[in-house]
């Protein structure tokens, strides 16, 4: 499972919105009703190395001015158990290519230019109400692949999750391989957000929300 403690240089702590708080008013009928997240690969390109810049913030790198290429988005989520209660402390890693489809990883020697202001992985514990964010890009397509962004959520005591997250509304979901060997409907569109208009963030564009359900 993919966890690896890196100290980082520094530490750009994005906390989570208060949109989300509204989560926490629902009944716990309601949470205990949700669906636990379907597992996916993990795929070829988890870091293989760390970078030194791992914090939650995926769109500027540490030591230089620019900022990512790509539609900004404030990604935030909260991490349930089975009953729909919050799981505090949870580690939640994404990782997924730039705005020109390439990885930041040595096996993704696809002829593209590397965006060198996306940080390409992140991490953020989860809060004591199962909150985690980021700030990162809405993620785009590539040869075979619908957009989506690697999750891997390790907590103590639990089984680690690793999945991916989809784009509601990207054509190429219907041919993704991957997303629909999800047989289940529900289960399916359990992995497929919206990205919507943000006014929440002075630098992001968009937001979207992804819930992971730990079975």
């Amino acid at each position: 499972m993919p966890h690896r403690p890196l100290a980082t240089t520094r530490r750009r702590v994005i906390t989570a919105g208060s949109w989300l708080a509204t989560l926490a008013l629902l009944p716990k009928a309601v949470l205990a009703a949700l669906i636990p997240t379907p597992r996916q690969s993990l795929g070829p390109f988890y870091p293989d190395e760390l970078p030194l810049d791992s914090d939650n913030d995926l769109v500027r790198v540490e030591g230089r001015e620019g900022i990512a290429k790509g539609e900004i988005a404030d990604l935030s989520g909260r991490v349930l158990d089975a009953d729909g209660q919050p799981i505090a402390g949870a580690l939640v890693e994404i990782w997924q290519c730039d705005a020109n489809g390439r990885y930041r990883h040595p096996r993704d020697d696809r002829r593209v230019p590397l965006d060198p202001n996306f940080q390409g992985y992140g991490r953020s514990t989860t809060d004591a109400d199962g909150r985690y964010r980021f700030r990162t890009i809405k993620p785009v397509p590539y040869p075979g692949r619908a957009p989506h962004i690697h999750f891997a959520v390790s907590a103590p005591g639990r089984e680690p999750l690793v999945t991916q997250m989809y784009v509601r509304g990207a054509p190429e979901n219907r041919r993704d391989w991957l997303l629909n060997g999800v047989r289940d409907a529900a289960a399916r569109e359990a992995l497929i957000v919206a990205f919507v208009p943000s006014a929440d963030d002075p630098v992001a564009a968009l937001k979207a929300q992804f819930d992971l359900v730990l079975a």
